[in-house]
């Protein structure tokens, strides 16, 4: 298993959590392939849109090569702040995640300790729901943008020089991502959804065949 796919793995450990917790500084900028990293995003307007608050409810399953795991999380946005609370199926608080721009703060069972990589699972909420543009601005050695595909809306991860797709690295993303059950009505030509909130109520199939990492959401 690779590097990546441990740590993705343990970000989805849920189920053997206790009652006491421990409270972590966590950086901020993430390795997701070789030479591409990305550095956490603020919440910026053009993520909220209209609105002043984002609230979503979501089923998560997470499928490594050995391990799988599902949680239930709550996503709160506001301006200059996230907070991603994770619970286990019954309901039992499993960890808490702060993030005002600049710190990102995990609260979360010592059972998990510092294996738990709190960035990594709020950096793939970020590939996941931010804008293209707001992502890229915040990636290094690689570019996410809309591509055809079979399903609704396709997002993907794609190694890049000067902000140009490296065709040499071939065509695969390094990390794809699937939207379903989004309205051909909310998208615009190019492929790219017209109303970045309309994500937040579809579902999600996530993966990086590198690291043997799968995760779909569910809205709830």
């Amino acid at each position: 298993m690779s590097k990546l796919s441990k740590r993705l793995a343990f970000a989805g450990l849920c189920l053997v959590i206790s009652a006491c917790s421990q409270t972590l500084q966590r950086q901020t900028c993430v390795e997701l392939a070789t030479d591409v990293s990305y550095c956490l995003a603020p919440v910026y307007q053009q993520v909220l849109g209209e609105q002043h608050t984002i609230s979503a409810t979501q089923k998560v399953s997470i499928q490594t090569q050995n391990n799988q795991h599902e949680l239930l999380s709550q996503l709160e946005l506001e301006p200059q702040r996230l907070t991603l609370v994770g619970l286990a199926p019954l309901g039992q608080a499993l960890f808490t995640l702060t993030y005002d721009g600049n710190t990102l703060i995990s609260e979360q069972s010592q059972l998990l300790g510092d294996q738990f990589k709190a960035e990594y699972l709020l950096a793939i909420m970020q590939l996941i729901y931010w804008p293209d543009a707001s992502v890229n601005l915040h990636l290094r050695g690689a570019k996410m943008q809309s591509y055809d595909c079979d399903a609704t809306l396709c997002r993907g991860l794609f190694f890049a020089k000067n902000d140009t797709i490296d065709s040499a690295a071939g065509k695969q993303p390094i990390i794809a991502i699937r939207y379903s059950n989004i309205s051909e009505s909310s998208l615009n030509k190019n492929g790219s959804n017209k109303s970045e909130l309309d994500k937040w109520q579809t579902d999600v199939n996530l993966n990086i065949d590198a690291a043997n990492f799968k995760l779909t959401i569910s809205p709830l």
